[in-house]
């Protein structure tokens, strides 16, 4: 079974959402509202149940809602509640409250409806309704078969990612109330073939410090940190009035965790200021950091995770600048067919990618522990997937027999909250093996479909294409390859031999009004010759790799209809894989 919804916990159950409440509902009528101006009103629970669904419309402007439980503060959160038109719902967790006599919500409204006297007539408040349990059944046809997605709500940069105990665990940039970018919280999700996902929760929210903002998470196994051996430390950026660092620790493998109370644990006076990645380096047997300030990276060192010492800083002259640098990483590989190792540094940039918007470059070096020499000319940039929908890429922490496994927000901030979903927002990237290898006197990365994907595959291949599958093709010089539907809706893919490039044209794939940037061309060079790709097809997305790793591209599709045939133009074969329920 692909993209599980089926939780684990108790804790996990509070936090579902669905359009429409599935059992034992109420409705709260309007006499428990307090209209105290035309942008501001108290909304009182008397009898909370498990949870109030909070009516969502996208379009309107946000609200601000501090949760009161005995005249105290114990909650913030922002959502777009419904004015005259309703969305859908988000579930607002009421048992840590169930015993409360004097829980109440304080709702300031933004915008221009503070001016136009008509507060009282939200459709939001007839149609907020307490809930005991329920459904989360899918509802949306672009929601991805085998790629990890949120169960509901926003998800951007994958967070914290661990292996532990034979369980991959991949936290994620969320927004429990609703599918726009908000409330930034860890989400986590757990797996143990790295296609089923299982959701577990939020265990990671915001703060007196701020929302959660990208970061890291390591297993401890000595317990440098004083958490104890085996700990799972969480380092994250709290994005308050300024972004700081802050860390976390967790004794029952990422399902809870307990903030650290001297946070933050290191500070700045810079505006951009995030994304603390963490990593043990045997080498100087010492923790390392690289964290993203402005378009230059920090590079720390530390020996219990709580106290690090700034020793250098990368990147000031190299590489492309068309926008921030974030989400970074920095990683010990071997260069293949050979003995030798050498250090890269993955760095996301928004914008600036080659075709608009958000993408991943790298770089490949040495790195001492406490400075990253750069092999390349300063004026080299090298992009690890050329599609548009490629960001925020990072690897798991302490993964078996030695992988450097990365997964991507398969998404471009040009359009993010713009695309044809609402029950959730955004997929992650398949899951990527990364290595090292040497072309025409350049060292560059490899990127490598996991082999947890083929292991997925069914015993039989076919020729008929899916909404959901990998599509494997031979090649014997260039070839252009159009998948379609009934609708006349399609994508190009042609690998040019003599030019030696690789192309998906994506302007007629399907929906596309919802944004200007979404129609695209995007071209790849080709290192060699391409003999065999491997496509990897689930409802709104294509990921074409080649098979040796020398070439990615991931690129999101809205085909009204899913794609049903395969034009093939040159000498190419092709089979599928279903990887369907």
């Amino acid at each position: 079974m692909y993209n599980k919804t089926i939780l684990h916990t108790a804790a996990a159950l509070l936090l579902l959402v669905a359009t429409a409440p599935a059992m034992a509902q109420k409705k709260v009528e309007v006499k428990n509202m307090n209209f105290l101006s035309s942008n501001h009103c108290i909304y009182r629970i008397s009898k909370p149940s498990n949870y109030l669904l909070l009516p969502v419309q996208e379009k309107a402007e946000m609200c601000n809602v501090k949760v009161v439980d005995n005249n105290n503060q114990v909650k913030s959160l922002n959502v777009r509640l419904a004015v005259n038109h309703i969305d859908y719902y988000v579930p607002l967790a009421l048992k840590p409250y169930s015993g409360s006599k004097g829980l109440a919500l304080d709702i300031h409204v933004n915008g221009t409806y503070r001016n136009d006297g008509d507060l009282p007539g939200f459709t939001c408040w007839k149609n907020m309704q307490l809930a005991d349990s329920f459904d989360t059944t899918n509802r949306e046809q672009y929601r991805p078969i085998y790629h990890h997605t949120p169960t509901w709500g926003w998800m951007n940069d994958p967070n914290g990612m661990f292996y532990k105990d034979g369980v991959w665990h991949l936290f994620f940039q969320h927004n429990p109330y609703g599918s726009q970018w908000e409330n930034m919280t860890w989400g986590h999700s757990t797996s143990t073939d790295l296609v089923n996902w299982t959701f577990e929760g939020d265990p990671i929210e915001p703060d007196m410090w701020g929302t959660v903002f990208s970061g890291s998470a390591v297993v401890d196994h000595d317990g440098t940190a004083g958490f104890g051996k085996g700990a799972v430390v969480a380092m994250y950026t709290s994005a308050g009035e300024n972004q700081t660092q802050s860390i976390a620790y967790s004794n029952d493998n990422g399902k809870t965790f307990t903030k650290y109370a001297a946070n933050p644990v290191l500070t700045s006076n810079t505006p951009d200021f995030r994304d603390p990645h963490v990593f043990w380096n045997e080498d100087i047997k010492r923790w390392n950091m690289i964290l993203a300030e402005g378009q230059h990276m920090n590079i720390y060192s530390s020996a219990d995770l709580k106290d690090w010492k700034l020793e250098s800083q990368f990147g000031a002259e190299y590489g492309n600048h068309g926008g921030v640098w974030e989400c970074p990483d920095l990683m010990k590989m071997k260069v293949r067919g050979t003995d030798e190792y050498k250090w890269m540094l993955i760095c996301n940039i928004n914008p600036g990618g080659p075709f608009g918007g958000s993408a991943t470059q790298y770089f490949v070096g040495q790195f001492d522990g406490h400075k990253f020499t750069c092999e390349s000319a300063p004026e080299v940039t090298k992009w690890m997937d050329y599609g548009k929908d490629h960001y925020a890429t990072v690897t798991f922490d302490n993964a078996p027999d030695g992988r450097h496994v990365a997964i991507a927000w398969m998404s471009n901030w040009q359009y993010a909250n713009l695309v044809p979903t609402m029950q959730y927002r955004s997929a992650n990237s398949v899951p990527r093996d990364l290595d090292l290898y040497e072309y025409e006197g350049q060292t560059y990365c490899g990127v490598t479909p996991s082999p947890e994907l083929a292991a997925a595959r069914p015993k039989k291949a076919v020729k008929t294409l899916s909404e959901a599958c990998e599509m494997v093709v031979t090649l014997k010089g260039g070839a252009t390859i159009t998948l379609s539907n009934d609708k006349g809706e399609q994508v190009v893919l042609t690998y040019d031999e003599k030019s030696r490039t690789f192309a998906m044209d994506r302007t007629k794939s399907g929906l596309k009004d919802f944004s200007d940037e979404f129609a695209a061309l995007t071209v790849a060079p080709v290192h060699g010759k391409l003999s065999q790709l491997r496509l990897f097809i689930d409802r709104c997305s294509i990921e074409v790799f080649a098979s040796d790793g020398t070439m990615a591209m991931s690129n999101l599709v809205f085909p009204t209809k899913p794609y049903n045939r395969v034009t093939v133009k040159g000498k190419a074969k092709y089979v599928v894989y279903n990887l369907k329920k």
